[in-house]
């Protein structure tokens, strides 16, 4: 039965089209309003020269059973694809040496990436007590007291910023990691936590982001919102600058009006309820005028900018096997990218068989100063340390770049004052709701999971 709600959606980026697509099933009337001329958000992905690039999420990982539900559901369980067994291989570098990371104890003894000194350290981890400020404990300050300096500086700061481009000494182990964080909270570590919170997640038949299995698209990131988009076809309108939602101020129930502009043209829809999914710096224009304290607490929240720098080589002239994930670069080794994806190994059919790509990252939370220098030289630097080493000496024969100026929020010390605050402002204006990867997660899989929670939420009201 049809539901008499009208919803408009702002941002068709994954989190606003997942929801999108479990409302529709619901019944509702939406709308869906998105700033550029398709969906996808920053899932970006082009076809060029043989290469496919994708400047936005490479992957995501399988962390829901929503995720193969909505795959299906969009009719694109053919085009879904994993990553190659190949690819479970990850390395750090250190010393300008990539050691793989260990995957058994066995191999941990072995590894030269951390010392005799670092490997007995993290033994000690199940006698360390709990924190009594959780809530104001960056991931840095977390992991130093439960695994030691060595383990924070070759394994969690790379990690943090593979994930984030982020500062672990900024990042909130609450609010960023929040899964890791409750192990210590619950369990009283990470050892006993990981062993008993493994049955949890078998009974809500979830998957952790360490053993899920990675997946893609036969033709990259971006096939995924353009197939909910297909399926939502004659609900978005694209092109549309959203400046402002306020109260219909004659209306008996509880409606927001939504004025936007398309095409140079001054519009506007009325909706029963409004659904945000567009980032923290665009909400705070669009909300502001009724509440002047949510400019504040959405401004607050920092995106560092991060280059995605794509490059394609001849297979023979890499110096170094391909038998892996790619590599994550501590700050300790002062390098001016943080890492590479190797995205012909992850995904064989990103190029033509002789040819191998690569995606790399530059910039985030740790080094936004880099992008003081020019464009060019910035590309240079990390092109001739990206070659040394691979044992590359000749140059790519495919590049492109795309630099996002506002790249990953990044869920910093004291985010949880921002996450209390958007309860409150919901509470405050009933039909609002905000999403978007600023709550809840910043990964596809996050976003999707956060769809489901936002769709009860809606119903609810």
């Amino acid at each position: 039965m049809a539901n008499k709600k009208s919803i408009t959606i702002l941002g068709a980026g994954i989190s606003g089209l997942a929801t999108a697509h479990w409302l529709k099933k619901e019944g509702f009337d939406i709308k869906i309003l998105e700033l550029k001329n398709e969906p996808g958000g920053s899932m970006e992905t082009i076809n060029q020269n043989g290469f496919l690039v994708d400047f936005g999420p490479n992957s995501g990982l399988e962390t829901t059973p929503l995720i193969r539900q909505l795959v299906n559901e969009v009719g694109l369980s053919d085009e879904m694809i994993y990553a190659s067994e190949i690819s479970n291989k990850r390395f750090i570098l250190r010393n300008n040496q990539l050691h793989a990371l260990p995957t058994s104890a066995s191999v941990f003894l072995k590894t030269k990436l951390f010392s005799l000194k670092g490997k007995l350290r993290l033994f000690g981890e199940p006698f360390i007590g709990k924190s009594s400020d959780g809530y104001y404990q960056s991931i840095a300050e977390f992991v130093q007291r439960r695994l030691g300096k060595e383990f924070l500086d070759y394994a969690i700061d790379p990690f943090v910023s593979g994930v984030f481009a982020g500062d672990p000494y900024k990042l909130s182990v609450k609010s960023a990691f929040p899964k890791l964080y409750r192990l210590e909270e619950i369990y009283g570590g990470l050892v006993k936590g990981m062993i008993k919170g493994a049955r949890e997640r078998k009974k809500r038949a979830e998957e952790s982001k360490q053993s899920a299995k990675m997946f893609s698209f036969t033709n990259g990131m971006q096939t995924l919102p353009k197939a909910i988009a297909k399926n939502l076809s004659g609900s978005i309108l694209y092109k549309c600058r959203v400046q402002k939602v306020e109260r219909v101020s004659d209306s008996t129930e509880s409606q927001w009006k939504i004025l936007y502009e398309q095409n140079g043209k001054q519009n506007e829809l009325v909706a029963d309820l409004v659904l945000s999914t567009v980032p923290a710096y665009v909400t705070s224009k669009i909300f502001g005028s009724l509440d002047k304290n949510l400019i504040q607490h959405l401004e607050d929240i920092y995106y560092p900018p991060v280059m995605v720098l794509y490059l394609g080589f001849n297979k023979k002239d890499i110096g170094l096997p391909l038998d892996g994930f790619g590599f994550l670069i501590p700050s300790k080794e002062k390098k001016n990218f943080l890492g590479a994806i190797w995205s012909s190994t992850i995904f064989p059919n990103r190029c033509d068989d002789d040819k191998a790509a690569f995606t790399l990252f530059v910039g985030g939370a740790r080094s936004p100063q880099l992008f003081d220098a020019d464009k060019q030289i910035l590309i240079d630097n990390a092109l001739n340390e990206f070659k040394e080493i691979m044992k590359i000496n000749v140059d790519p024969v495919f590049i492109q770049e795309r630099i996002w100026q506002k790249a990953i929020p990044q869920y910093n010390l004291g985010y949880i004052e921002h996450e209390n605050y958007f309860d409150k402002f919901e509470k405050e204006n009933p039909g609002i709701f905000l999403g978007g990867n600023y709550r809840g997660g910043i990964s596809v899989g996050d976003c999707v999971k956060n769809s489901e929670i936002i769709l009860k939420k809606i119903i609810a009201n």
